[in-house]
């Protein structure tokens, strides 16, 4: 993790303009001076000194001219949220296998991809789970997810590319609901997962699930402790604020019983029964 490497080194951030890369940009942007970021917009707050490249990850071409010399990609780019069919399909599914082909073309050592909590979704809540067990997509927008793990997979395999696919539970300052106590990550723990993705000398493929040190968390992290993830934040510190948010939104019969809460609830027309266990 030396510093004059990383100076010289050209690592791609796509979905900079998004929420996530607007939280980490400023971040990223201390330890790596070479950072590329991309979107299909211009992100509003763009700094002097900033290099923006805009691509549209549908677009093989656009997404080649931005990988072109990197030496390493945080992908977060995409459909952020669950979708129809098409629009997952096209900027989770086919933009993701283009960033993953243009990292093969251009010889990228380090792929970073942002999977999500959602990719697991339908674990109940009274499980505590690993990465070594089988999916549960709770969305269309979940099975995007488990697709790039897979992709990552065999990109790692077949061609040689460091992955690391993040679990990313909740994003932000502070938790927003009970749920989120359990799946919180700050902006600077996610970061520190980054750097173990692009740094890290020993790494060819991980699942790693993004969140701090959270005491009522699901998860368990100890891959990337292994590798020498030491979050620095707890979802604990802001219990109250979390439980005065939930008594805003009320009960959610099926999402309460799942890991991907409403994720979950959302067009579900199984019997509880059969799934819970």
């Amino acid at each position: 993790m030396a510093e004059a490497s990383n100076a010289a080194r050209r690592i791609v951030l796509t979905g900079a303009a998004g929420g996530i890369g607007t939280m980490t940009r400023p971040l990223l942007a201390k330890l790596y001076p070479g950072l590329v970021l991309s979107d299909r917009v211009t992100p509003p707050d763009l700094q002097p000194g900033e290099t923006f490249l805009a691509a549209d990850l549908t677009n093989p071409d656009e997404v080649a001219a931005v990988l072109k010399g990197a030496d390493g990609v945080i992908h977060l780019g995409g459909h952020s949220v669950e979708g129809t069919w098409d629009q997952i399909l096209q900027a989770n599914i086919v933009g993701c296998y283009n960033v993953f082909e243009a990292a093969r073309e251009a010889g990228v050592k380090r792929v970073i991809f942002a999977s999500s909590n959602h990719a697991i979704g339908f674990y109940p809540r009274k499980k505590r789970i690993g990465t070594n067990l089988t999916v549960r997509p709770d969305s269309r927008y979940g099975v995007s997810k488990v697709f790039g793990e897979a992709l990552g997979s065999l990109y790692s395999d077949k061609h040689g590319i460091a992955v690391t696919c993040l679990r990313i539970g909740n994003v932000g300052p502070r938790p927003l609901d009970v749920r989120r106590l359990s799946i919180w990550i700050s902006p600077r723990d996610l970061v520190q997962l980054f750097r173990i993705g692009l740094d890290h000398p020993d790494l060819r493929y991980e699942i790693f699930y993004g969140a701090s040190d959270n005491a009522a968390g699901w998860w368990d992290n100890s891959r990337a402790e292994q590798l020498g993830y030491r979050p620095q934040d707890k979802a604990e510190d802001h219990r109250a604020h979390a439980e005065a948010e939930q008594a805003k939104i009320g009960p959610d019969p099926v999402g309460d019983l799942f890991q991907g809460g409403t994720f979950c609830s959302a067009e579900f027309t199984n019997d509880v029964k059969r799934i819970v266990s």
